[in-house]
């Protein structure tokens, strides 16, 4: 128990910067085990360097006895270029008939068949005239008819050279009738006495015995091993190399080309593959292919013995740090779901972290400033809604002088004329525009009460100017039980007559419709007038509303939009579309409200 206390105690910092100081310490704790690793890496790569200085030796050394087989293959030709019988058969100026060619060709037949005895590595060897002669090693040959000799690849290099030695990848010589051998050719031009002139080629093919014994020999691990390409890229020798025609083996060949006298690595099957190259005098390169998993002693034990203590540190590390980071993180994580809380709108809530640190800092902050937040929205809601009943006091008690005093004269005139049906509806439709204007009743009327409303302000207008006037109203049945805020049409439909109708020499047609949108009401009100400037219709609803409630005409256009956005918010209000001479659609906006 004692000792539980003292690890609480132990851990129990008064500021973050201590905890922090703690995790730092647990970082540098896992530091170390991660230097261990490097460590133990750049270990294996030096291992690893050693590993390619080793092969490229070894590589030098199949070079050198590649040499060293390539130039008795040389020496060879050089017997028959330095032969007088091969050199006066092949001359053109020699003149041998049928029955002098016979012990000619015997004796050079002999001495390619007493090469071949001593050199068991030896297919064939051949001579070819221009002159159109030819001799091989064996007393009958038959040449392949299909196999034309001046596409032999072998040949051409040689004609091509001049007299220097070429040496080609392995390829199937069938230049011999029914014999089809995997061979490596050495081909050379025989020049003539003055060392210009060309008589034929020299062909010696070589089987692989020789070069795989060589490559063979040399211990690159248990899955190492040697191959050899020309100058082009093609195989000349590969102890898989019927996989590797086959594609069931792959070689980084192009890496092979580009890469001279060094190493690369490449991936093979998840595993690190090794390529050393060598290159040789005459042309080829010597590839030798390594899995550096296999030459690095007891790789895997050591890899092994520094995971285990990896681990073993790793634990330890992050023991520390779960428990300094849960002591750390808890009263954050306490705060946070404070906070969710008041994002939700619950600014009742209370942090109840009383440490001594930076959090408990925090913590006393956040309730002083949930507090005063949940004061201050108290405060802009009881201002909100006596705005919002002083706009439609105002609304209510503000009706246009103008309005009425005309309206009283023309019932004065109606009178002296004895028009006594016109004076009594007038003075009904008053009435009752006074009424709905002055009434005490919910903010919030069917829109049947409020077309009611605009139906009478429009029907002492049409008394008033006659002619001059006529109007639609057009609203669905199904929206006049749904609710809207009162007196909202009759200032756009005062601005529609006194600003756009008025001023037309002849009658104006006002028309109100209204519907469902979109789950929505839309209401217009539009006017043939004379329409309103594009600038000043880009002004008319960010007009200073004070300014607008001073004018004579009432409380406009600007106190209605702002009453639907204080009511419903920003999506809703009015919207003006007008053109010069064509007239002015407005369209009311509000949530459908049963």
């Amino acid at each position: 128990m004692r000792k539980r206390e003292f690890t609480l105690n132990l851990f129990k910092f008064k500021s973050i910067q201590s905890s922090i100081a703690a995790a730092f310490s647990c970082l540098i704790i896992f530091s170390i085990a991660i230097t261990s690793f490097i460590s133990y890496y750049l270990s294996a790569e030096a291992v690893e360097r050693n590993t390619a200085d080793n092969i490229s030796e070894l590589m030098k050394q199949v070079n050198g006895n590649i040499q060293s087989y390539v130039t008795n293959m040389e020496n060879i030709s050089m017997l028959a270029l330095t032969n007088k019988d091969v050199k006066y058969y092949l001359s053109d100026t020699s003149f041998i008939s049928e029955a002098d060619r016979r012990p000619y060709e015997k004796r050079i037949s002999d001495l390619f068949q007493s090469i071949l005895i001593s050199r068991k590595d030896i297919a064939s060897i051949m001579v070819f005239g221009y002159n159109g002669r030819f001799v091989s090693d064996r007393r009958v040959t038959s040449l392949n008819t299909n196999a034309k000799l001046e596409e032999q690849a072998w040949y051409r290099n040689a004609k091509d050279k001049e007299g220097q030695s070429v040496l080609s990848s392995s390829h199937v010589q069938n230049i011999i009738q029914n014999e089809y051998r995997w061979v490596v050719s050495l081909s050379r031009e025989l020049k003539s006495s003055d060392g210009i002139t060309g008589e034929g080629i020299f062909l010696v093919d070589l089987n692989l015995s020789v070069i795989n014994e060589i490559s063979s020999g040399i211990n690159l691990g248990k899955r190492g091993y040697v191959f050899i390409v020309d100058n082009e890229g093609n195989l000349v020798y590969h102890p898989q190399q019927q996989l590797i025609y086959s594609g069931l083996k792959k070689e980084a060949i192009d890496e092979v080309k580009n890469t001279s006298g060094g190493h690369f690595f490449t991936k093979e099957e998840g595993s690190k593959k090794m390529y050393t190259v060598q290159d040789t005098s005459f042309g080829w390169k010597i590839v030798g292919v390594a899995y550096p998993g296999e030459l690095v002693p007891d790789k895997n034990k050591i890899g092994m013995s520094f995971v285990l203590w990896g681990i073993f540190g790793l634990a330890i590390a992050l023991l520390i740090s779960i428990v300094v980071s849960r002591r750390l993180t808890k009263p954050i994580i306490e705060l946070q779901k404070h906070m969710k809380q008041v994002e939700k709108g619950n600014f009742d809530v209370r942090s109840e972290i009383t440490s001594v640190n930076e959090i408990g800092q925090l913590s006393r902050t956040f309730n002083l400033m949930v507090g005063q937040i949940h004061e201050l929205m108290h405060r802009r809601m009881q201002d909100q809604e006596v705005k919002r009943k002083s706009e439609l006091k105002v609304l209510q008690s503000q009706i246009n002088p103008h309005f009425l005093y005309n309206t009283l004269d023309s019932i004065i005139w109606m009178s002296e004329r004895k028009k006594h049906e016109d004076v009594v509806l007038m003075t009904s439709a008053l009435a009752k525009l006074f009424r709905a204007s002055i009434t005490k009743d919910d903010e919030m009327v069917p829109i049947r009460v409020e077309i009611e409303h605009i139906t009478q302000y429009l029907l002492i207008q049409k008394m008033r100017y006659r002619d001059k006037l006529d109007y639609i109203i057009d609203v669905d049945e199904d929206v006049m039980a749904c609710k809207m805020p009162k007196i909202l049409l009759q200032p756009i439909v005062e601005n529609a007559i006194y600003h756009g109708i008025k001023y037309l020499p002849e009658g104006g047609m006002l028309t109100i419709k209204g519907g469902e949108v979109d789950g929505q009401i839309v209401l217009t009100v539009a006017d043939n007038g004379v329409g309103i400037d594009a600038d000043k219709l880009k002004d008319i609803l960010r007009m200073d509303a004070e300014k607008t409630r001073a004018k004579a005409s009432g409380v406009g256009i600007v106190n209605v939009h702002e009453r639907i956005q204080l009511y419903f918010g920003k999506d809703y209000g009015l919207d003006f579309y007008s053109e010069l001479e064509m007239g002015t659609l407005v369209t009311v906006t509000i949530p459908k409200i049963d």
